[in-house]
């Protein structure tokens, strides 16, 4: 009776470590983070933002700084309004900082990079980032190529 008691505590404890290690996988590879409420909220308009998805990283330096809380269509300008969500601690921004469209290794997944300005005047709630980069889609750049191939081997003859 002892042993079955031990193999069935044994059996629960491997059980136990093993949802345990699923739970962490599945918060490590899903970019899920815990948010902290000290936060403030900027928006930034790109003419294109590529594979951008909501909860998408924002880093400064190669560090993540925030994260994408919305995106959406402008009806007038046609344009994507994203929204960035930015840790209270990195209240220091300069009001010129650029955002750009950056993809993680080159099929990798989108994130926003923020490049510094030199301004004195920080960035705030509700601001929005003047200087984007919209994303480089890959599909376009092979399709450029291709055609500038095509034209100048016709050019040739």
């Amino acid at each position: 009776m002892k042993q079955t008691r031990a193999v069935e505590f044994g059996t629960g404890l491997f059980i136990l470590f093993g949802i345990l290690a699923l739970f962490f996988l599945a918060t490590q590879t899903t970019n899920f983070q815990y948010v902290s409420g000290n936060a403030y909220q900027v928006t930034a308009v790109f003419q294109n933002i590529g594979g951008l998805k909501v909860r998408a990283p924002v880093s400064m330096a190669g560090v993540k700084i925030g994260r994408v809380t919305a995106i959406d269509l402008d009806p007038q300008r046609l344009e994507a309004v994203v929204t960035i969500s930015i840790d209270q601690k990195y209240d220091k921004l300069p009001k010129d900082t650029a955002a750009s469209i950056l993809t993680a290794g080159l099929l990798g997944e989108q994130y926003i990079g923020l490049s510094p300005g030199a301004s004195s005047e920080y960035l705030q709630n509700g601001d929005r980032i003047q200087f984007t980069q919209s994303a480089i889609i890959l599909e376009h750049l092979i399709g450029q190529f291709i055609a500038g191939m095509g034209s100048s081997s016709s050019s040739e003859k």
